[in-house]
């Protein structure tokens, strides 16, 4: 099927940089894209040619409505709704604009992105579990920014496990807040990212954003707040069991984590992954899983997971295969001829 737009004043604003955006769309849809003097040409299948037809229409619609794309924003879009039929442009800008808070907005940048932040406006807890980079606890915090900046809750609650790479608090110095501080540093960058910084001391000050380690979360019930755990991978079991009994009413947790990073000692269970195991047919929460096609750093921490998952699954091949049990073959005792062999009757 072919199909015919006339091209509107401004419309090479969706090509991208070298056409860019339109290879994105032909190799997700599938379709042929011929640019003309006077007009653009879609070839492909019926429902393809209509999706893409939609997709052009939504842009030269938000276009005149003075949307304006920003930091690689179309790009993204435009990857999340050819790669989910149920998308279209128009709903995931709008939808953008929604969760603006100030100095950003939050902008889904692949389906899976999508469905989590779906995911936390539709359900009191959350998990996302994912490999570093596809924005886990970035779109939590700014989740969480937006909620309490529309006052949906009253305070910001992040907590982290004072756990890394065999490192001991003991060992640092300096005063407990000090020794804790470099381990929620992630914390602090997204929230300075997100609002200016005089607001995030105020708020910090006033403990309207609360950064703690997860031990301070015991004994306490946390009513018309925003929580989100992050590194939870480093959880222990009875921490994780602690940590989602804490939500009080009118309350959402996120808890994220990445369970190809554990760095709690051999012998202790991560409590993220007991806690996906124990909990997953529990109604009213959710549960989102990233792969490295979320990852939205550079383009080298893509390859980069793909290559330590191969590597992963070589070695646990590698393992089964000397676990499995090896046919020998009997052998006759040497002081037996060939024509001695015991008959075995067919």
């Amino acid at each position: 099927m072919k199909k015919n737009i006339a091209l509107s004043p401004n419309i090479e604003t969706l090509f991208g940089t070298r056409d860019e955006n339109l290879h994105v769309l032909e190799d997700g849809l599938n379709i042929n894209i011929d640019l003309r003097s006077d007009s653009i040409e879609l070839e492909g299948a019926p429902r393809d040619v209509a999706r893409a037809e939609q997709l052009f229409a939504d842009y030269e619609h938000l276009r005149k409505s003075g949307h304006q794309f920003v930091n690689g924003d179309l790009s993204s879009m435009l990857r999340v709704v050819v790669g989910d039929p149920n998308a279209t442009l128009r709903g995931l800008a709008e939808a953008g604009r929604q969760r603006s808070f100030g100095r950003r907005t939050v902008q889904p940048k692949s389906p899976n992105q999508r469905r989590y932040l779906e995911a936390i406006e539709q359900h009191d807890m959350v998990f996302g579990v994912g490999p570093a980079g596809t924005g886990k606890t970035y779109l939590a915090v700014a989740m969480a920014i937006s909620a309490l900046l529309n006052k949906q809750v009253n305070r910001i609650i992040l907590a982290r496990p004072a756990v890394e790479a065999g490192e001991r608090l003991g060992f640092l110095p300096g005063t407990l807040q000090e020794k804790i501080d470099p381990y929620l540093r992630p914390l602090y960058d997204a929230l300075f990212d997100m609002l200016d910084p005089e607001r995030v001391e105020r708020y910090l000050e006033k403990n309207i954003i609360e950064i703690a380690p997860i031990a301070f979360m015991r004994g306490r019930t946390l009513n018309d707040s925003f929580v989100i755990l992050d590194e939870a991978q480093n959880t222990t079991s009875e921490q994780m069991k602690m940590f989602v009994t804490r939500l009080g009413f009118n309350s959402k947790a996120v808890i994220t984590g990445d369970v190809t990073q554990i760095d709690l000692p051999t012998a202790r269970r991560s409590g993220l992954i007991e806690a996906v195991d124990i909990l997953q047919g529990v109604n009213g929460l959710a549960f989102v899983h990233f792969d490295e096609s979320d990852v939205v750093r550079h383009h080298l921490v893509q390859r980069i997971i793909r290559a330590y998952d191969e590597h992963k699954t070589k070695l646990a091949e590698q393992q089964l295969s000397l676990l499995e049990p090896k046919v020998v073959a009997p052998t006759r005792p040497a002081s037996m001829p060939a024509s001695e062999e015991p008959h075995v009757p067919n």
